[in-house]
């Protein structure tokens, strides 16, 4: 196995282990909304998989400008510092791949797997997946430990080993 830097392992075992993220839309009249979304890694595309309802302000707001941000954090843990907390920004494009495309078939295959339970919900009309192509990532891994990535970094940090 080719040896991966502590950076890229620790980036990878953090999106791997949480599954919440803090999802920045932009809303009307350009102003900032941030919602919590659970998300999914799609590694054959590359890409970050969400599951939307039509009804919600977040939804409207990527089909009206689709570039997001995406903040994936380790969980807080009582009587440490919280400064220090990894985390990534992940910047990208969000698209709605049509239902029944082999893109809305990975998508919804990567998101059932993580997400076996929301299986009734992608049988409800107003629900639709969301996948969002990586553009780049901050990653802060705790104090003096931080790196920008650029979208093929990205899409390695997707692939499985």
């Amino acid at each position: 196995m080719p040896h991966e830097p502590r950076l890229t392992r620790d980036l990878r075992t953090l999106l791997a282990t949480q599954r919440v993220a803090a999802l920045g839309t932009l809303g009307d009249e350009g102003l900032p909304f941030v919602s919590m979304v659970p998300f999914a890694l799609e590694p054959r595309n590359a890409c970050l998989v969400i599951h939307v309802s039509g009804l919600a302000a977040h939804t409207r707001n990527l089909q009206m400008a689709p570039q997001v941000s995406l903040l994936v954090m380790q969980t807080e843990a009582a009587g440490e510092p919280v400064h220090a907390l990894p985390r990534v920004t992940l910047m990208g494009q969000a698209t709605v791949p049509t239902t029944g495309s082999v893109a809305w078939a990975d998508a919804r295959a990567a998101y059932l797997a993580r997400f076996p339970e929301a299986e009734p919900m992608t049988q409800l009309g107003d629900f639709m997946f969301v996948t969002i192509h990586l553009a780049g990532a901050r990653q802060i891994a705790g104090f003096g430990a931080a790196r920008s990535l650029d979208a093929d970094e990205m899409a390695r940090v997707l692939q499985p080993l």
